[in-house]
């Protein structure tokens, strides 16, 4: 497709489309740990990815070298994958999906603050001020919600830290050679350097196998397939598309669907705060990927 300067129906209903899906997977990675080690079901994830991610990069006829200055950057990003996931996976396995979402998608306002000291011209003013006032708002009522706090305080915090890394991933592809790597290549060094920590890591949290059934197998799979390998690829197609402030803009709606999501399919309990914890990340989200006009 032809590139875009604005969203049209298509791109709307494809982000929202990706929205609802990575909203569906927080949920899918609760129930997963039901059967599987949480960091060990991350191994194999990444696992599963890789193998996809080869098949897909082979019959597109894309090249798996990476440039030799971009190597540290991949590493480097490659470990804040890492640890993102390995706390976001302890983090719903301790913790409700509602809480963790909203946590882990304030990872713009921790990406703001660091475009703000170290990046220049992405000085922090007007519309996107008040996002990050919003979200991070919303930040400390979902950590202090008084009904369950205690009892998902470190999973809280786990998610918050998930989002840290998130950031870290970004930071790194904006201010390393990373930024002129493919995005295939960048998803894969990921990957690849998530794999052998992610499968070394698992035995210190426990069993590996816990009481696996199909539903635990289907949601590995759904992971794999839908999130960790095409789902990604989708959103990085989307964005050589359209610009990239409007396909970010879509990324509010994403803790929105993981908290409906939770409620309807685990029965979560969301109280009033938590509902106005999702309002304020959501709305801080949305005004700090918002274009601004004019512009």
């Amino acid at each position: 497709m032809e590139r875009k300067s604005h969203i049209d129906t298509f791109g709307a209903v494809a982000l929202v489309l990706f929205a609802l899906n990575l909203g569906f997977n927080q949920v899918v990675i609760k129930v997963s740990t039901g059967g599987f080690n949480p960091v060990f079901l991350a191994g194999l994830r990444s696992l599963g990815a890789v193998f996809l991610l080869l098949i897909w990069m082979r019959l597109r006829g894309v090249s798996l070298s990476i440039p030799r200055a971009a190597l540290w950057g991949g590493v480097a990003a490659g470990l804040f994958f890492t640890l993102e996931f390995v706390c976001l996976f302890l983090a719903l396995d301790l913790t409700t999906v509602s809480r963790a979402s909203i946590l882990l998608y304030s990872m713009p306002v921790w990406l703001g603050i660091a475009a703000h000291l170290w990046l220049p011209g992405e000085r922090l003013s007007g519309a996107r001020l008040i996002g990050m006032g919003l979200a991070m708002g919303g930040v400390v009522l979902a950590l202090s919600d008084g009904g369950t706090a205690g009892a998902h305080w470190l999973g809280d915090l786990l998610a918050l830290f998930a989002a840290l890394c998130w950031a870290g991933i970004a930071l790194c592809v904006r201010v390393t050679p990373l930024a002129k790597v493919p995005p295939a290549q960048q998803l894969m060094m990921q990957l690849v350097v998530s794999i052998p920590i992610l499968l070394l890591l698992a035995p210190l949290f426990g069993p590996l196998l816990r009481e696996v059934a199909p539903v635990h197998l289907a949601g590995l799979a759904y992971q794999i397939i839908a999130v960790a390998s095409f789902g990604f690829l989708a959103w990085f197609w989307l964005l050589t598309i359209y610009p990239a402030a409007s396909v970010a803009s879509f990324s509010f709606l994403s803790p929105v669907f993981a908290v409906l999501l939770g409620w309807r399919f685990l029965s979560e309990e969301v109280g009033l705060s938590i509902w106005a914890a999702l309002l304020l990340v959501a709305a801080g989200i949305y005004l700090i990927n918002r274009k601004p006009r004019g512009h």
